[in-house]
């Protein structure tokens, strides 16, 4: 890429692309195998494509135990309420997965996608679990001669795992009502994070209901234990990695803060040690949770981005924002940290061309600086770094040594924000600037609304979606 341009491209009449530092270009040659990122795109279909066929399988099998046998408008009612209540607890299978950790799960969609995915599926489960109570209920109260309100509070004293059930209804609500951006906007992290918990504690009370409940699946016929295997298997998945595998982990590489440093920025560096540290296979891109102190591991996580190549250390830099990156200020070396991953698929093992284009703002210059640091040999690399101020850019002086070191070309936009992803006083594109946009790939870190418009201008440069790359920070 050659961020130098003659002209503001016909498109866009009022733009530039960006001034940089011309660099020689480096020899081309592949960094990873063809079609990776196209298998990754593929994988991710496949495995939102399973969560539908296990709800369709669970929907055949209760067709198959008679569904259409009780006939009528209400027989019909409550066969599609058994249909929605499948619906629901596939979605809540899908969550559970989602949420694991896992590598598998990592390595195919990614840790941003996987949470996305997780809040999508939650909403709908909480629909179609809503409905669900909704039509067996209306159903219930006409076949005993009641009305809905009634027969609901009736199901209470029914049995302990229909008043369970209620109660996952009720928990699973207060998660809904919290997860809305306007509510969780209000709550400090830690309280939405505790309140989130519930929905396991949810789905945990629901399961009873379902097996000695659901009609579908009493007994031990083909259906009980193909759900019993899919929660077995989501549930383990689950516990797995999110509870044992970070225990064993944590025992085994007993990290502590080994130094700080104050950026000139007023973000903090942060250098975890510990034993056979290499051995954890972090990449230079990726993030990992982390909780400092004495009972490090009962503290709620936060994700910080690697900032520097992983090795025998692990570096991260935190700009003290919210309560929790705020007190890393007064860490102490030998502080111990609890953490879990490393995560994210932000890295170069997801690159599919030659050329490498790296352009972050704030704090989301850290992954990028990894990123640099450990580019593999191949291609041209371009380094894009906005700020309103050279002062006010994390580890500017690293990167710009770092780009020296590489013979990549760098620009520094700096400035207030103007109409795009540029400065007020320079507007900039991506359309023209990059000189074989389809053997490039394209990282994004920052904030979110800018990093959008980054990624629609790549786009509109030719950049191939796969090839955009942009890190969410979510967890």
């Amino acid at each position: 890429m050659t961020l130098t341009a003659p002209a503001p491209p016909a498109s866009h009449p009022d733009r530039e692309a960006p001034a940089a530092i011309d660099a020689p270009p480096r020899v081309s040659a592949p960094v990873v195998p063809p079609g990776a990122a196209r298998r990754r795109a593929r994988g991710a279909d496949a495995l939102q494509a399973a969560v539908w066929l296990a709800a369709l399988t669970g929907i055949a099998f209760m067709i198959a135990s008679g569904a259409f046998l009780d006939g009528g408008v209400w027989g019909w009612l409550r066969m599609i309420s058994r249909a929605l209540g499948i619906v629901a607890a596939v979605m809540m299978l899908a969550q559970l997965l989602l949420a694991s950790r896992a590598p598998w799960i990592d390595r195919v969609i990614g840790h941003d996608k996987a949470i996305t995915l997780h809040t999508e599926y939650g909403v709908t489960s909480v629909v179609v679990m809503l409905l669900h109570i909704g039509a067996v209920t209306v159903a219930d109260a006409h076949v005993a001669g009641d009305n809905p309100a009634s027969q609901l509070l009736a199901y209470w004293s029914y049995d302990w795992f229909l008043a369970w059930a209620l109660v996952s209804l009720a928990a699973t609500a207060i998660v809904l009502v919290t997860s809305f951006a306007s509510a969780r906007a209000r709550l400090p992290y830690h309280r939405w994070h505790a309140i989130h918990l519930l929905s396991y504690v949810s789905i945990a009370l629901a399961v009873p209901h379902q097996f000695l409940q659901g009609e579908t699946f009493r007994g031990m016929g083909a259906a009980w234990w193909f759900w019993f295997a899919l929660w077995v298997g989501s549930g383990s998945a689950f516990l797995f990695w999110r509870v044992v595998k970070p225990v064993v982990v944590n025992r085994r590489h007993r990290l502590t803060v080994s130094a700080l440093r104050r950026e000139s920025d007023g973000s903090i560096t942060v250098t975890l040690a510990g034993r056979a540290v290499r051995s954890l296979g972090a990449q230079s891109g990726q993030f990992i949770g982390i909780a400092f102190g004495r009972l490090a591991f009962a503290r709620e996580m936060h994700p910080y981005s690697l900032s520097a190549a992983p090795g025998d250390t692990l570096r991260v830099t935190v700009k003290p924002l919210g309560d929790a990156s705020a007190r890393i200020a007064s860490l102490k070396v030998g502080t111990a940290a609890w953490i879990e991953g490393p995560l994210g698929i932000f890295t170069h093992g997801s690159r599919s061309g030659r050329d490498l284009v790296l352009i972050g703002a704030g704090i989301g210059v850290s992954p990028l600086r990894s990123l640099l640091e450990d580019a593999p040999e191949g291609g041209r690399i371009s380094v894009v770094l906005r700020g309103r101020s050279r002062d006010e850019v994390p580890l500017l002086d690293e990167i710009e040594s770092l780009a020296r070191k590489r013979r990549a070309s760098y620009a520094l936009l700096a400035g207030g924000r103007g109409r795009t992803w540029g400065t007020a006083d320079r507007e900039v594109t991506l359309v023209g600037a990059i000189a074989r946009p389809h053997d490039t790939d394209v990282f994004i870190c920052g904030p979110h609304e800018w990093g959008r418009v980054v990624q629609a201008d790549a786009l509109a440069a030719g950049v191939p979606k796969e090839a955009i790359h942009r890190e969410e920070f979510a967890w």
